[in-house]
């Protein structure tokens, strides 16, 4: 009997270090979301709700009932979006994911005969091929961003891939990346961004899965690519440097190990006394109304930083990177769950709804960088 006894108050107390190691890993994990300091909820609903409106916005809409994609609010929001179904327990996209990965499809689908997004006859030329390259190249990384996630490149994925493939430049200064549109808008849609369309393209193939990037029937044009980052990555804006530092961290020797310590200390080196970065700064940008631009520490040009220097293996136990990210946590606008920047080429007036394309990119990229994993 006293054998029994003990062996009952043995199996008592095992019970109650269980339900003490569960609550403890509750606490734990309580304390952690606590630790984040964001609100990864808030954000995905502001992002879901620009991206809806965006799919209604009639300066979108395009042929065939389609919409074009954005390189400010959609393509940021495509992905970034999928980076928060764990955080959230989601096991299904959104609804806007869903709109916009549906709308992507239709114009690959119908490459050939649908219209370009400004076609040259009512835009001028080269509006055309500069529309085809730029919808190639998002057309192709957010459906490998996707396959990524299931494991296997889809018929579309390779399609969109190939198509992307044929309108990569073979000669002058952008031979090995793409033409861009240009409508003298930075960061994305100005004479400075064929950089970046050649960044979200190295990110499209560096995402594919079954080692796409090492197939020997893509191997000639991933070397021009290389090519093409290692001659302009010294020379462009560390705006578009830090892309070039995501995308290198997909694609194997995009850049040398001397192009990546020299972005990142030129980046460290701007960082400012609150921890953040002004894309002013990192862009080297002047407004085309001549109003005074805005050089505090803003939420794009900080998210982006934090990023950046993420995939180029700096660690969160280093203190600067650490600092950039509690930024980030501090200044999310918690009611509206979305992170602010202003626009780098004019005053806007920032209720509009081209006054939040710069804080669309900067929720995002915060996104993206605040989920970050190698």
């Amino acid at each position: 009997m006293n054998v029994w006894n003990s062996w009952r108050r043995h199996l008592a107390g095992l019970a109650v270090a269980s339900i003490a190691a569960v609550a403890s890993v509750g606490a734990i994990r309580a304390q952690s979301q606590a630790d984040e300091g964001w609100n990864p909820r808030a954000a995905a609903a502001y992002l879901d709700a620009r991206a809806e409106w965006w799919t209604t916005w009639p300066n979108a809409a395009r042929d065939r009932g389609t919409y074009c994609m954005s390189c400010h609010t959609t393509l940021p929001y495509a992905l970034a979006r999928p980076a928060l179904h764990s955080r959230l327990s989601e096991t299904v996209p959104s609804s806007a994911e869903a709109k916009i990965v549906s709308n992507l499809l239709t114009r690959a689908r119908a490459w050939r005969d649908v219209e370009p997004w400004y076609p040259d006859q009512t835009r001028g030329i080269p509006k055309t091929s500069e529309s085809r390259a730029i919808e190639s190249v998002m057309n192709a990384v957010v459906l490998s961003r996707r396959d990524a996630v299931a494991g296997a490149l889809s018929a579309d994925t390779r399609t969109a891939l190939d198509v992307m493939w044929t309108l990569q430049m073979k000669t002058g200064p952008e031979a090995g990346a793409w033409t861009w549109l240009n409508f003298g808008m930075d960061p994305w849609e100005s004479p400075r961004s064929p950089y970046f369309g050649a960044s979200m393209a190295a990110l499209a193939i560096g995402s594919a899965p079954d080692h796409y990037a090492e197939s020997p029937e893509v191997a000639d044009r991933v070397t021009a690519l290389r090519g093409y980052f290692q001659r302009q990555h010294g020379v462009v804006s560390l705006v578009n440097q830090l892309h070039g530092l995501w995308a290198a961290s997909r694609v194997p020797n995009l850049l040398t190990d001397e192009q990546r310590r020299a972005t990142m200390d030129h980046v460290f080196a701007l960082q400012q006394a609150d921890g953040g970065w002004s894309t002013v700064a990192l862009g080297g940008y002047t407004r085309i109304d001549n109003s005074e631009n805005d050089s505090r520490t803003d939420a794009y040009a900080t998210a982006l930083a934090t990023l950046g220097l993420q995939a180029a293996g700096v660690s969160v136990a280093d203190g600067r990177l650490r600092r950039g990210l509690d930024w980030l946590r501090r200044n999310q606008d918690h009611a509206s769950g979305h992170w602010t920047a202003v626009s780098p080429n004019k005053q806007r007036d920032p209720e509009s709804d081209p006054g939040k394309f710069m804080s669309d990119a900067a929720t995002a990229y915060a996104v993206l960088s605040l989920t970050f994993r190698p």
